[in-house]
């Protein structure tokens, strides 16, 4: 009686189970680059109990005490758009706009205004520029540096306005300008085109 090796896996024989190859690592990385996990209060969990009825249906059964989302706030939920990080939009456009490369159409210069009159501007602005069919803009919020080492208001509310209704649906993208346009005293946009 002969007996027979055991034939070996090729892709596992140089790796533990349960461990990742250097090529899986790197394909897991590529793929999981873009993506935000969610909050521990926002996941979705499946329904596991029987309705008796279609009028129990709309009765969901929570597992282990928590909190479910609607899926469909979840799905139509858009990602906050940050410095530089804009979903959808291509690396190499993203670096073109970090790095000043792309013609700025129209510039908006906020020093000195309130955080209200700052605001109608930047609407009023982003509009304008948007129904002219400019690309690429620059609003300067200015660096306003505080004495405490706060960062200035209009620095930081610029960014969350334009992650607000209606600004979100014109905007691609945007980052801190290069320290020839203002660094981060200032924002380049690029604005979708009209529809």
């Amino acid at each position: 009686m002969t007996k027979t090796k055991p034939v070996k896996n090729k892709r596992n024989s140089n790796h533990p189970s349960g461990s990742l190859s250097p090529e899986d690592r790197a394909l897991w990385a590529r793929i999981t680059n873009d993506v935000t996990p969610l909050a521990k209060n926002q996941a979705v969990y499946p329904d596991r109990g029987e309705f008796k009825d279609n009028a129990d249906r709309s009765q969901r059964i929570e597992p282990r005490g928590q909190r479910s989302v609607e899926f469909s706030k979840i799905t139509t939920q858009k990602p906050s758009y940050g410095h530089g990080y804009a979903p959808g939009l291509d690396r190499r456009t993203q670096m073109r706009l970090r790095r000043g490369q792309l013609a700025i159409e129209a510039r908006l210069d906020l020093h000195g205004m309130a955080q209200q009159e700052a605001h109608e501007r930047v609407c009023r602005f982003l509009k304008t520029a948007r129904n002219k069919g400019c690309r690429t803009v620059l609003v300067i919020t200015g660096k306003g540096r505080r004495q405490d080492g706060g960062v200035g208001v209009l620095r930081s509310a610029v960014p969350r306005w334009l992650n607000e209704p209606p600004l979100r649906d014109w905007i691609k993208a945007f980052d801190y300008a290069a320290p020839r346009d203002g660094g981060e005293g200032a924002l380049y946009i690029l604005l979708r085109r009209c529809k």
